[in-house]
């Protein structure tokens, strides 16, 4: 199960779920900007739900398989495909046999930022403070610590994953993002910050500006007056954290972010989001919905549950199907 890396594409990387407990040291988390994509690709290959896949953003790596094998795909639908052959759609399981070519030139018909492609056994490469996750600010896991680029191999089959997925902690299930009937605008969920400015946030219509990276997300729109934006005495911030700087634009942090943060913080977009955060592209449009944080963890306890009756539903579509393939069909 081995795949040659012609191209890298545009900011491709190995993710699994993240370094959780590495924050006191000042390691940023890393891992998969959508859990809920990585997991699908994951199960669809019979690997744990958190084991190391490729991430892909906007435009894909080109692969050439050395070995025959199955990958998995879930996520944004960035026109993958067998170079001159059969689309390679998401949310599915597909064949590929040795010396076929896969590209994903990011034309699909998705406006998803992010896709996964996962090896049966997770991708091997050395786990680092527990996890395979490429942290890019530091320059170590992964392959080297950066993107993938040309003459990288990629082996599946690692002996010894991270751990077992915990489903009840990890995974989230994303269901279609919220999105206003009006506007057409992604609604993310809130719930305050310790800094005062939350109905200030919520009153604007922002756009996703071209600073939008695994870090975070810069929001472009009216800016937020004095009061709300400044700056403030450094403290720890999380995955999902709203920032507002003195120029009053919102910062979202993503997965890479800093361990700690000097502005304000007005809201942190709730959990069950987090994968919808982590599919956002420059120019998407948002805006934010606080909740009381009981609603937050009930969303938050329908997802959890809803991933192991997917998973059991994989499983059972994969016997399936070695079923069919033992008589023939």
């Amino acid at each position: 199960m081995t795949f040659e890396v012609l191209d890298g594409g545009l900011a491709t990387t190995i993710q699994d779920g993240g370094r959780l407990d590495s924050g006191h040291l000042g390691v940023p988390r890393s891992g998969a900007c959508d859990p809920w994509s990585l997991a699908v690709a994951n199960l669809l290959v019979g690997a744990d739900a958190m084991a190391a896949a490729v991430e892909m953003t906007l435009v894909g790596p080109t692969l050439v398989a050395r070995d025959s094998t199955v990958i998995g795909l879930a996520g944004a639908d960035l026109g993958g495909r067998v170079v001159e052959g059969r689309r390679l759609a998401p949310g599915r399981r597909h064949r590929i046999a040795a010396g076929e070519t896969i590209t994903f030139p990011g034309d699909g018909p998705d406006h998803r930022a992010r896709a996964y492609l996962a090896l049966p056994g997770g991708i091997d490469v050395p786990e680092i403070l527990g996890s395979r996750s490429t942290c890019l600010a530091a320059g170590f896991g992964g392959i080297e610590g950066r993107p993938l680029q040309a003459g990288d191999v990629l082996r599946g089959g690692a002996a010894g994953m991270p751990r077992a997925a915990n489903l009840e902690d990890e995974v989230v299930w994303p269901a279609d993002p919220l999105r206003d009937a009006t506007t057409g605008q992604t609604i993310l969920r809130i719930l305050p910050g310790p800094a005062p400015g939350v109905d200030a946030l919520v009153a604007v219509r922002w756009r996703v500006g071209r600073e939008a990276d695994r870090v975070g997300l810069r929001l472009d729109g009216q800016p937020l007056a004095d009061g709300v934006a400044g700056e403030t005495v450094s403290h720890a911030v999380a995955w999902g954290a709203i920032q507002v700087p003195p120029d009053g634009r919102p910062i979202i942090l993503g997965v890479d972010h800093q361990t700690t943060g000097g502005y304000p913080v007005v809201a942190v977009v709730i959990s069950a989001d987090r994968p919808v955060l982590g599919q956002l592209r420059p120019g998407a449009e948002v805006r934010f919905q606080a909740i009381e944080r009981g609603e937050a963890l009930a969303v938050l306890r329908r997802q959890q549950a809803a991933l192991p009756a997917g998973a059991a539903a994989l499983l059972h579509a994969t016997r399936w199907d070695e079923l069919a393939r033992s008589a023939g069909g």
